[in-house]
């Protein structure tokens, strides 16, 4: 055996994304400004990148969020900081179902999340499983950006928070 895990677990992208049609059009590299809600209600800004591309015979799509970027003050410092991953894939038994997990080893956090298409253009994702309830949405989704924001709920899904609101703006 001779192949690396970049080998086997990168799949390039074709003109055709297929299934993989929903987050495929993410593929690629961005900048991040980051705003996040503090405990004490100040909002607190970062930068950072992300970096999306097919995986898993291209099945599936990863990214990488990495917010303060390196070298950027806080880079890797709990609990703001993250550097994580989400793998995202279609779910066959369910159209226009995807399945989504988000792994963060800085802060020791991993959520699942179901979801798909909002209606509006954009992306919406729901973790239900455990508290607080997460919904995160893609919005204002152009070839050059998008808007990721993210919201909390306390009280399984009455009320929600708005607690995080990322625009990215892709890197040539």
């Amino acid at each position: 055996m001779t192949a690396m895990l970049a080998d086997v677990l990168h799949a390039p992208g074709s003109a055709d994304p297929g299934p993989v049609a929903l987050f495929a059009r993410l593929e690629g590299s961005w900048h991040l400004a980051w705003t996040g809600l503090e405990p004490d209600g100040r909002w607190s800004t970062a930068v950072g990148e992300l970096h999306v591309g097919r995986v898993l015979g291209g099945r599936a799509v990863q990214d990488v969020w990495i917010v303060p970027g390196p070298g950027e003050p806080g880079a890797g410092v709990p609990p703001r900081a993250f550097h994580g991953t989400t793998v995202r894939f279609p779910d066959p038994s369910a159209p226009g179902i995807w399945r989504s997990t988000w792994m963060d080893p800085v802060n020791g956090r991993v959520r699942r999340f179901v979801g798909g298409p909002d209606g509006d253009g954009g992306i919406v994702l729901l973790s239900d499983d455990e508290d607080p309830w997460l919904r995160w949405r893609f919005t204002d989704l152009r070839p050059d950006g998008f808007t990721w924001s993210a919201e909390s709920s306390w009280d399984a899904g009455a009320g929600w928070v708005h607690d995080e609101r990322m625009t990215a703006e892709r890197v040539s």
